[in-house]
């Protein structure tokens, strides 16, 4: 017995200590980041994210791309929404403000934006992926075509700021099999007159993210739907030696010439210069969430501040820090050496907060700075509630150990049913936030509830841990002084 706390102590200080440095404010080495995240530094970070209320942002104001007079369906423009939203949180945006505006507008809120141009292109682009049949000859990357696909309005325009274009597109599949194309043409090619025949869509398009070569260099990894996968493995197998061309929104970014069958997964390279981080980012984006179904356009930019005011947010950190300390005081004084190793497994809690918001990642609003707040009143009211039935046994005559086993096993069922029916509310509103554009409502019920889960363990299992320690060193000078435990 005696062991396995020994075991359980030096575990629950070696999580706190990781947290501890996870949660500090200091540049974390490359590293530390590859092994929490399996991913290089350039796709995630160990910062902490602020909302909008908290650091300001930038504000994007969209509306539907058509003819004033055209009705547009409210299913079609609330979809767009949604579409917009996940594509926000695709940029590691979280807790955005995506919300309607009249029936024809959307409003997007971004907090602490770092490339508006890129993110602007990203929410309003339309998002239209097509794997087209190019032929014998390959088209250049950044050529607008038109496709066979819900048609085009215009074709063989050269979006590159250049008229000779030099590009390399490799798709690979996963079985080992690789189909590469590089291509430096001399003059562009004459699309006006061409309708190009596209084999598949976005619809056949089960995952796209970023992924870095060896070399550093970003591409973008897709996978298939199995129907997608049998369309595209016949129709490579049907075709090799020919083009076949990749497009975003009509534009060309990748035409690799095919050398093999393919199957349910590959990859897109951006050419002999490659994609920009950003823009395979915002590229693995647009494909992973599918096309709007209203075309938007951009009616107003503007950057916003911090909507609480720096005032503000310093009076609300203060007065956090003055509740948490009044409740460290309170335990301490009041239940002496229980309530002393309480403060512990509460400044654990806190830790472990802040260590899983960098990592998941959450950001803090003040919305959920509060719901913080209150789960770290609840954790306090766990630990309350053991010692007061602790305090029962050694009333009635119990032994120390006895009591306190008694006192963390009774009072289990009642902190259990008061979290249970916390984190079922904090789904509720969480399920609210999300689904009616709330973002504030789904921040709060999110560090509820999560404070609320961790706050179990710490006050059941980290105190517990604590307070056998203690009991195992000092038990005779505390049977002794029976002040020290509160009575």
């Amino acid at each position: 017995m005696r062991d396995r706390n020994l075991t359980a102590l030096v575990a629950i200080i070696l999580l706190a200590l990781v947290a501890l440095y996870i949660a500090l404010p200091i540049d974390h080495p490359d590293w530390l980041v590859n092994l929490l995240f399996w991913q290089p530094r350039d796709l995630r970070s160990l910062e902490l994210k602020l909302g909008l209320d908290l650091q300001g942002g930038l504000e994007v104001l969209l509306e539907a791309d058509l003819p004033p007079d055209q009705k547009i369906d409210k299913d079609a423009i609330d979809a767009a929404r949604v579409i917009v939203e996940q594509r926000v949180n695709g940029l590691g945006v979280t807790e955005p403000l995506v919300q309607l505006q009249g029936d024809r507008r959307i409003i997007v809120q971004l907090p602490g934006i770092e490339e508006p141009e890129q993110a602007i292109a990203t929410i309003k682009g339309t998002g239209l992926l097509e794997f087209v049949e190019a032929g014998a000859r390959p088209v250049p990357r950044g050529v607008k075509i038109r496709t066979d696909f819900a048609g085009g309005e215009s074709a063989g325009e050269e979006i590159s700021a250049t008229a000779t274009v030099t590009a390399t597109g490799t798709i690979t599949s996963t079985e080992e099999v690789t189909a590469t194309e590089e291509i430096t043409p001399t003059e562009t090619s004459p699309f006006a007159d061409r309708v190009f025949h596209t084999v598949m869509t976005g619809a056949d398009l089960k995952d796209a993210r970023v992924e870095l070569d060896n070399l550093g260099r970003p591409y973008i990894a897709f996978e298939l739907t199995d129907e997608g996968a049998k369309k595209f493995e016949e129709f490579t197998g049907a075709n090799i030696g020919r083009f076949l061309c990749i497009t975003m929104d009509k534009v060309v970014i990748s035409c690799p010439e095919i050398r093999a069958r393919i199957g349910k997964r590959g990859v897109i390279e951006g050419g002999q210069k490659g994609f920009e981080l950003a823009e395979a980012r915002n590229l693995a984006i647009q494909m992973r969430y599918g096309a709007l179904p209203v075309p938007l356009k951009v009616v107003d930019v503007r950057t916003v501040g911090p909507t609480l005011g720096q005032d503000s947010i310093q009076k609300s950190i203060t007065a956090g820090l003055i509740g948490v300390s009044v409740v460290l005081l309170f335990m301490l004084t009041y239940y002496r050496l229980p309530g002393a190793l309480a403060d512990i497994a509460l400044l654990t809690y806190a830790v472990l907060n802040l260590a899983i918001y960098k990592l998941v990642p959450i950001t803090l609003t003040l919305p959920g700075i509060a719901g913080f707040l209150l789960s770290t009143g609840m954790a306090v009211d766990a630990n309350i509630l053991i010692f007061e039935r602790m305090k029962e046994e050694l009333r009635a005559g119990r032994p120390l150990p006895m009591a306190v086993e008694a006192g963390f096993s009774r009072a289990w069922t009642s902190i259990w049913d008061s979290n249970l029916s916390t984190i079922i509310t904090c789904i509720i509103l969480a399920w609210f936030g999300s689904n009616f554009g709330a973002s504030t409502v789904k921040g709060f019920a999110v560090n509820l509830g999560l404070g609320v889960t961790i706050s179990m363990f710490t006050a059941v299992v980290a105190t517990r841990t604590f307070m056998r320690a203690t009991l195992s060193r000092a038990g005779d000078r505390l049977r002794e002084r029976r002040w020290l435990l509160g009575i």
